[in-house]
């Protein structure tokens, strides 16, 4: 079964779902995944599931993979497999993969795949690898082709928040965050600190980990165009843009900065790990020689990203999925080191200022 993610993300927040199987998100805007992730993670949660994560480091991680699902801890019911990365099975996995996807539809097992990729033409979905996926599992397009479309996402994510903005507030939002999705997200977050305060931290933490209940038990607030304008001056001050932008550049004064700022206004680790992890999976990309029009790049920033990639090697950009996944795990508190700490070391570390040798 395909579907776009417009189609699929509401049916997640306000149903129970089967989510044994096989399930496959194509795209190349990381905020669509990690709401997708967030809108499963109760479903797996209410149906004892483990979940846990894969990073595909090559072809022969799937036997990992494999392995992984294979196995079944005495205290979960199943695992639910988040798997990373954009090496392709080979034709002994696609049949364990076919398998998996048809015990999981007889209700042999409970196992649940989310398999994230990069976003897949034509041609890659006609390939023998994407058709498990499309014949017994889920496919989810992960990517927005209209405006339309982003608004109303964003519309579901405000009465998440609690929000109900008017027609003239929501194009001054899109005019704004110059129709960027991110951006606009982390505008209606702190538009629901601002005009929802009986909003508390429980709340918030709720909506953000993809609860269906959120948007039941979240208050209403109508929002004008003269809110938002009063919000917006008074909510000047540094963005994960200009990190972005700071960090390409190779300006690790400023990276520092503007850390520090988000640190102190409370910004989402969440938000400013997507942020990095974004560039720095691009810079791969890229240094791999893929095309940056067709990862998504805005012709204006292709520069600033190619200049990134001089200042990068190999050796160095290789270390850079566990750097982040360390990141995850301090933000989710696995780990101690605290989560600030880790993500200025992953800022300076695409600004090109290395802080410590990562082992």
């Amino acid at each position: 079964m395909q579907d776009t993610f417009i189609q699929a993300y509401p049916k997640l927040l306000q149903s129970s779902v089967a989510v044994a199987g096989l399930w496959l998100a194509h795209g190349d805007e990381p905020l669509l995944s990690q709401w997708l992730i967030d809108a499963l993670r109760p479903h797996w949660r209410a149906q004892n599931y483990a979940i846990k994560r894969i990073e595909l480091i090559s072809v022969k991680s799937w036997q990992e993979v494999l392995s992984e699902l294979g196995s079944q801890s005495l205290f979960d019911d199943a695992s639910a497999l988040i798997v990373t990365g954009n090496h392709k099975p080979d034709k002994s996995v696609i049949a364990e993969l076919e398998r998996f996807a048809v015990e999981a539809q007889t209700g042999a097992h409970s196992h649940s795949l989310l398999w994230l990729t990069p976003k897949q033409d034509k041609r890659a979905q006609s390939s023998k690898w994407f058709a498990p996926f499309a014949q017994y599992g889920h496919v989810i397009d992960c990517n927005l082709y209209n405006e339309q479309q982003r608004q109303q996402l964003l519309q579901i994510q405000a009465q998440q928040f609690g929000l109900r903005l008017s027609q003239e507030a929501w194009q001054l939002l899109m005019s704004h965050t110059e129709h960027h999705l991110l951006s606009a997200y982390q505008t209606l977050w702190r538009l629901s600190y601002l005009f929802a305060p009986q909003l508390d931290a429980s709340s918030h933490d709720s909506t953000h980990e993809g609860s269906n209940q959120s948007t039941t038990t979240a208050p209403n607030v109508a929002l004008d165009i003269k809110d938002l304008q009063a919000a917006l001056v008074s909510d000047a001050q540094f963005s994960v843009f200009d990190l972005s932008d700071a960090m390409l550049t190779g300006n690790s004064a400023q990276v520092a900065k503007i850390i520090f700022q988000l640190k102190a206004t409370d910004e989402p680790t969440t938000l400013v790990l997507w942020a990095i992890s974004k560039d720095m999976r691009q810079i791969i990309q890229l240094m791999d020689g893929q095309d940056p029009q067709a990862l998504g790049i805005w012709r204006s920033k292709q520069g600033l990203y190619q200049q990134a990639c001089r200042r990068q090697a190999k050796v160095q950009t290789a270390e850079w999925p566990a750097l982040l996944y360390r990141c995850d795990q301090a933000i989710k508190g696995l780990i101690r080191q605290p989560a600030w700490e880790l993500l200025l070391q992953a800022a300076l570390e695409l600004a090109g200022k290395r802080l410590f040798a990562m082992r």
